[in-house]
């Protein structure tokens, strides 16, 4: 069972690589752009069997240590 992890930057966070990317993109002629937030995935291979519990420790694998809580949010999902 694999899990996927999204995490972003909360609303209101400062996101200073989004705004470069953002900035870029006007640049190279992209003038539509309005707005980047950037962010990450994570991948976690698991050797559970039960999709529930997998769910409930990656939230926990989240909150200890691959999310920063104060300023980002995250989604899990199992696939």
């Amino acid at each position: 069972m694999k899990a996927r992890v999204h995490i972003m930057l909360k609303d209101g966070v400062l996101d200073p690589q989004g705004e470069a990317v953002r900035r870029a993109l006007g640049t190279l002629g992209f003038a539509g752009v309005d707005g980047v937030r950037q962010g990450k995935v994570i991948e976690l291979d698991l050797t559970a069997t039960d999709a529930a519990a997998a769910e409930e420790e990656v939230r926990r694998m989240c909150e200890a240590l691959l999310a920063n809580t104060v300023i980002e949010k995250y989604s899990v999902e199992i696939i």
